[in-house]
């Protein structure tokens, strides 16, 4: 009997580990392209696993080259989350070659997100990602096929769609429905996880909210017109947006118009991203009434992780009224 019971207590030792951490743990191997879509995609998987994230630190989709180490995860992805090629031009071929086994989710045709399109002509310049990630190639290839069209029609949609935290919402629980179907075993998680997400963002919307409701409707130049979502969640008032690439110094010639623009459009601030020079700001502000600021619509200063979506947001708001209100 002493035995016996022995024996029992061994296997139950053994066994015990077993069934905790393999909920725990374990979970399918994930990528997700950029920063933002990272931080949802890692709220989603808390307690299951850990997402790989491609685009690190402050780099740039638009001018990113695939590591070998990016390679080596989408090969033994099972599920990859991107934007799609309108953001993340870098990522369609390697997707295409790379990640043949991995079920590939466009978080931009995800059904119930709201899509603007970009604003063009006016106070708004030809938008950045057009310039920098096709520039003179969509031109010679126009007649190509059909798919070169397609794809040209579908970029002409604004790709900064997690900067409306109520898309964020949408975005999450296609998350969890994608990663539910990849791994079943975990599908509760991943649902549960959603759900508390999806409360921590109704909150944010409200915070956001109260945050800006002091200076809503005071106009304001960004650099590239990248926050249309977050404008008109919000009530905010971009005047115009001026193109310049992080990449290229700006030409005398450039230097002269983005002044003169924010004299004209009586702008009551201009906001770089962290890739810009504040040199450049202060030289564009110079002599004019506007203040500058800097706003980070990718993350590109935060440190990855699940809490970097609700900080990018809070961020972007804190810069907002700062800079919007010492103008009062």
């Amino acid at each position: 009997m002493i035995r016996f019971c022995s024996l029992f207590a061994a296997v139950a030792v053994l066994a015990a580990p077993v069934i905790g951490p393999a909920v725990a743990a374990d979970g399918p191997a994930v990528v997700a392209s950029i920063k933002p879509i990272h931080s949802l995609v890692a709220s989603v998987m808390a307690g299951v696993g850990a997402p790989y994230l491609i685009v690190r630190g402050g780099a740039s989709p638009h001018t990113y080259s695939l590591k070998p180490s990016d390679a080596t995860a989408l090969d033994r992805a099972a599920v990859v989350f991107w934007v799609g090629p309108g953001l993340e031009l870098f990522l369609e071929s390697p997707i295409e070659k790379i990640a043949r086994r991995a079920k590939v989710v466009t978080l931009s045709e995800a059904p119930g997100l709201i899509r603007l399109a970009y604003r063009q002509g006016g106070a708004f310049e030809t938008h950045a990602h057009d310039d920098e990630a096709q520039g003179d190639e969509q031109d010679q290839a126009a007649d190509e096929d059909q798919d070169h069209h397609q794809d040209a029609a579908r970029e002409r949609i604004d790709m900064h769609l997690w900067l409306d935290p109520l898309n964020a919402k949408v975005l999450v629980r296609n998350i969890a429905e994608s990663l539910a179907k990849a791994d079943p075993l975990h599908a509760i998680v991943y649902d549960a996880n959603a759900k508390k997400i999806s409360l921590r963002l109704d909150r944010l919307i409200g915070d956001v909210a109260a945050k800006l409701a002091p200076v809503k409707g005071k106009p304001f130049i960004v650099f590239h017109d990248a926050y249309r979502y977050f404008e008109k969640r919000f009530g905010m008032n971009a005047a115009g947006s001026i193109t310049v690439s992080p990449e290229i110094a700006a030409g005398a010639q450039r230097v002269s118009e983005i002044h003169r623009k924010v004299r004209e459009l009586g702008a009551t601030c201009v906001f770089s991203e962290p890739e810009f020079e504040p040199r450049l700001v202060r030289v564009v502000t110079e002599g004019t009434p506007a203040a500058s600021g800097v706003l980070d619509p990718e993350g590109a200063a935060l440190a990855e992780g699940p809490d970097l979506y609700f900080r990018l947001i809070e961020g972007l708001a804190a810069s907002l009224r700062g800079c919007l209100g010492r103008s009062s």
